[in-house]
C-alpha cells in the first residue's frame, strides 16, 4: 500500500510539470484552444503511455531506474528552478520592466519602432493545427524523473501484466490532468468554459508583467519541488 501511495504522489508531481504548465497557458491564450489542447493531449498519451508500458515491462530491479537517475539529475531541476525563481523575483520587482523599457527606448531612437515577433512556443502552438500540437505534445512528454521512478516502483510490484498496464495508464491519465480538465470543460459546459478563457485572457492582458513574474516563480518552485522529491523518493 505504501508503494501504491508513493506512485500516486509521483503522478501528482508529474502532473505539475513546468513544461506542461507553460504549454497549457500558451494554448489558452491562442485561438482554438480546444483543438490545440486535443492534439497536444493525444501526442502526450502516445509518448507517455507507449513508453510507460515498454519501460514497465522491461525494468528489472532498480538498475534501470538508477541509470535514469544518473542521466536525469534532480540537481539540474533544482538549479534551473532557483534561476527561474530569481528571474521571477526580478520581474515582479519591476527592475526587468524598467531595463526593458530603457532598451526599447534606445532602440527606437536609433532604428525606429521594432516589429513584434512571435516566440518559439507561439510559432509551434499557435498555427491552429492539431497535427503540430500532436507532435509537440509527443516530444515534450518524454520521460521525466518522477515518471521513471514511478515506473520502477510499478515494475517492482510484479503485478500481472493487465494490472501493470492499467497502473501505467492511470498514472499517465493523472499526469495529463492539466490538459484533460479544460477539455472536459469544453464538452460539459462549453459556454462557461469559453467565458472563463476570455476572462483569463483579459486578466493576462492587464497583468502581463506581474503574471509573467508569477509564472516564473511557480515554474521555478515546481522544478525545485520535483528535484527535491526525486531525491527523497529515490
Amino acid at each position: 500500500m505504501h508503494e501504491v501511495f508513493s506512485i500516486f504522489l509521483l503522478s501528482l508531481l508529474a502532473m505539475f510539470n513546468p513544461t506542461l504548465l507553460a504549454a497549457v497557458t500558451i494554448m489558452m491564450l491562442l485561438p482554438q484552444p480546444k483543438k490545440l489542447i486535443s492534439g497536444y493531449l493525444l501526442g502526450a498519451y502516445l509518448t507517455s503511455i507507449g513508453l510507460g508500458l515498454a519501460i514497465a515491462y522491461t525494468l528489472h530491479g532498480d538498475s534501470g531506474v538508477e541509470s535514469s537517475k544518473r542521466t536525469l539529475s534532480p540537481l539540474e531541476d533544482i538549479v534551473i528552478g532557483l534561476i527561474l525563481v530569481i528571474v521571477g523575483w526580478v520581474v515582479l520587482s519591476g527592475r526587468a520592466t524598467e531595463m526593458k523599457a530603457r532598451r526599447r527606448h534606445r532602440h527606437e531612437e536609433k532604428h525606429g519602432p521594432a516589429e513584434q515577433k512571435e516566440s518559439l512556443p507561439e510559432r509551434l502552438l499557435g498555427r491552429g493545427s492539431a497535427r503540430i500540437t500532436f507532435a509537440v505534445g509527443a516530444l515534450l512528454s518524454l520521460p521525466g524523473a518522477s515518471y521513471l521512478v514511478a515506473l520502477g516502483k510499478i515494475a517492482k510490484l510484479e503485478w500481472p501484466a493487465p494490472t501493470t498496464a492499467l497502473a501505467v495508464i492511470i498514472f499517465c491519465l493523472i499526469q495529463q490532468t492539466l490538459l484533460e480538465a479544460p477539455l472536459v470543460g469544453f464538452w460539459v459546459a462549453p459556454e462557461r468554459t469559453e467565458r472563463a478563457i476570455v476572462r483569463f485572457r483579459e486578466w493576462i492582458a492587464t497583468n502581463a508583467a506581474r503574471t509573467g513574474g508569477r509564472v516564473l516563480l511557480v515554474l521555478g518552485l515546481l522544478l525545485i519541488i520535483r528535484g527535491a522529491a526525486f531525491l527523497i523518493f529515490q
